[in-house]
């Protein structure tokens, strides 16, 4: 019995690897700066994180379903400045669920681009991200837009706490629960897996995998209008290129959380993890005073690393 229980611990550990690198990370950061284990700081960490773990939901799903968006940075351009122009024209209720609509929109053309006309995602999504950010600047005319009342209650919500957690802190956890809900305790979830494991198999099952496809992308742009939500409020305005690089740090979370880049497996709750990484090292960086050049050396760094391992622990890597 005691070697059982030792077993699992042991199994435990392993399985949970990711998370004691970012406590590891943690406290080293934490020694090098003592500032770094103050509440502010914790609490700006789970605040900086909540765009990258809203949006990684939606990647997870995409990347489990066999393909990739890199088309989410240009999209959460698009839905900020969304957002906060039509918050001024329509109100912030209409003007959430109209943001909620262009993201989701976004998906359809993606997915039905992967999904039913097969075009490699890789190929389709880059496409999309020159579409989509070439809208941007038209809708926006290149330049910021801010909101006409910035003490409009969308900001607030947006800037606010309940307690000491962040109001999009508390959206995040919710949105991340639900879709991971969603993966692991639905027929959906489970038929994502499957179209990412083997979609011919899938067909002869009777699963619609083109549209299976489709909605993974949905998934993602949703998820992606929801952070645009978040992280325009926050500022109260919008930068046409504000989500420029933010597609690198999202497929990072989901790798380094586990994501096969074969598709057929992924967590959101690794995904989740993964993000805290990458927020614990952004913002460690930024109190050592590390130049974002080096940051970007770094987390190139990271994500081979993530990537050798994923392929090492699968046996794929090729041995000279």
């Amino acid at each position: 019995m005691q070697d059982k229980k030792s077993f699992d611990f042991v199994r435990f550990i392993k399985s949970q690897m990711l998370l004691v690198a970012g406590i590891v990370i943690f406290l080293i950061f934490g020694m090098i700066e003592h500032s770094f284990f103050t509440q502010s700081n914790i609490v700006n960490i789970f605040r900086q994180i909540a765009v990258i773990a809203v949006m990684g939901a939606g990647m997870t799903y995409a990347i489990i379903g066999g393909n990739f968006d890199l088309s989410v940075g240009s999209l959460l351009s698009l839905c900020g400045s969304v957002i906060i122009m039509s918050t001024n024209k329509m109100g912030p209720v209409a003007a959430i669920v109209f943001t909620l609509f262009v993201g989701c929109a976004s998906g359809v053309v993606t997915g039905y681009i992967c999904g039913y006309l097969h075009l490699n995602s890789m190929v389709a999504t880059l496409g999309m991200m020159n579409v989509l950010q070439a809208l941007t600047l038209l809708y926006s005319g290149g330049n910021f837009v801010s909101l006409d009342d910035p003490d409009i209650w969308i900001v607030k919500a947006g800037q606010g706490n309940i307690g000491i957690i962040p109001i999009s802190v508390i959206v995040m956890i919710i949105f991340c629960v639900i879709y991971g809900i969603i993966l692991t305790r639905t027929v959906y979830g489970h038929n994502v897996k499957a179209v990412g494991t083997n979609p011919m198999t899938c067909k002869y099952s009777g699963i619609n995998d083109n549209w299976v496809v489709m909605t993974t992308f949905i998934m993602s742009g949703l998820s992606t209008a929801v952070a645009a939500i978040l992280l325009a409020t926050r500022g109260g305005g919008a930068q046409p290129t504000m989500g420029l690089g933010y597609e690198f740090d999202v497929i990072t979370a989901v790798i380094l959380g586990g994501a096969d880049l074969a598709g057929g497996e992924g967590s959101i709750y690794r995904t989740f993890v993964g993000a805290l990484v990458i927020g614990i090292m952004k913002t460690g960086f930024v109190i050592l005073g590390m130049s974002v050049y080096y940051q970007y050396i770094a987390e190139c760094i990271i994500i081979l690393i993530a990537v050798f391992l994923d392929l090492r622990a699968k046996g794929t890597v090729r041995k000279s």
